[in-house]
C-alpha cells in the first residue's frame, strides 16, 4: 500500500490535470499556438521525450513497455511505432481521453493500451522497460524511491524517469508556490537533490540489484527536468 504522502499528492495531481489544467495541457501537447513561456516548456518536453526514448533499444518489437504517467500519449506513440506493446496509464481521465482521440491509425506492429489509474498498480503486470516522464516531479525523494522500487519489482530491463533537480530557481519557485491558497495553485514541483536521490536508491532494499546509469538535465526556459536511468546491476 502506498504511503499517505504519495496518496495525498496523487489526489492533488489528478484534480489539477483532470480539471484545472486540462485545456492548457491539451494545447501544450499539440501544435496549437502557445505563449512564449509555454513554448519553452513544450521545447523542453520535446527534448526530454527524445532523450528518454534514445535510452531505450531502437528496436522495441515485442517488448512490453509501461508509460507511467502517459499524459496525452506522445511518448507512447513513438514507442509503439518502434514496435513496443505499450501500457499507457495516467490518473487523469481527461488526458487519457485526449490520448485516445489523437492515436494514429497505423502503429505498425506496435500497440497501445490506454488506461486510467495508478502507475504503481501491480495488476498492470510485468514489463521489459518503464518510462516515467515528469510524473514523479511532484513527489519527495523518499516517495520517488519507493515508487521506483515498486516499478522495479515488475521490470526486467530498464527504468528511465525524470525528477526535478534542486536548482536555485526551482527551490525559489517551490517556496513561493506555498504562499498561494491551496485551491489556487498547481501541485508543487518538488526539487530533489541528485546525490540525495542516489543515496536513497542505493539504500532501498527494493532496488537491490539495480544501479543508476545515464543522467541528463534538460533546461529550456521555464522547463527544467533531469532524466535518470536505472538498470540491473
Amino acid at each position: 500500500m502506498e504511503n499517505a504522502t504519495y496518496l495525498e499528492r496523487r489526489e492533488a495531481i489528478e484534480t489539477y490535470f483532470d480539471r484545472t489544467a486540462a485545456d492548457a495541457w491539451s494545447r501544450l501537447t499539440s501544435d496549437a499556438p502557445v505563449s512564449r513561456v509555454r513554448a519553452t516548456v513544450r521545447a523542453g518536453r520535446d527534448r526530454m521525450r527524445a532523450t528518454l526514448l534514445s535510452w531505450l533499444p531502437q528496436d522495441l518489437a515485442g517488448r512490453r513497455l509501461l508509460d507511467a504517467g502517459c499524459g496525452t500519449g506522445m511518448l507512447s506513440v513513438e514507442a509503439a511505432k518502434r514496435g513496443a506493446h505499450v501500457t499507457a496509464i495516467d490518473i487523469s481521465p481527461t488526458l487519457v481521453g485526449l490520448a485516445g482521440e489523437r492515436l494514429p491509425h497505423d502503429l505498425g506492429v506496435g500497440h497501445i493500451d490506454f488506461r486510467v489509474g495508478d502507475m504503481l498498480d501491480p495488476a498492470l503486470g510485468r514489463f521489459d522497460h518503464v518510462v516515467s516522464m515528469d510524473s514523479l516531479i511532484h513527489y519527495e525523494a523518499a516517495d520517488i524511491t519507493a515508487a521506483l522500487a515498486k516499478l522495479a519489482a515488475r521490470t526486467s530491463g530498464s527504468i528511465v524517469f525524470t525528477f526535478a533537480p534542486r536548482t536555485a530557481a526551482l527551490t525559489v519557485m517551490h517556496a513561493v508556490g506555498k504562499l498561494f491558497p491551496r485551491g489556487d495553485r498547481a501541485p508543487a514541483i518538488v526539487p530533489v537533490g541528485e546525490q540525495t536521490l542516489r543515496r536513497l536508491i542505493a539504500a532501498e532494499p527494493g532496488l537491490k540489484g539495480w544501479r543508476c546509469g545515464r543522467t541528463e538535465r534538460i533546461v529550456s526556459g521555464f522547463y527544467t527536468s533531469q532524466a535518470m536511468e536505472l538498470v540491473p546491476a
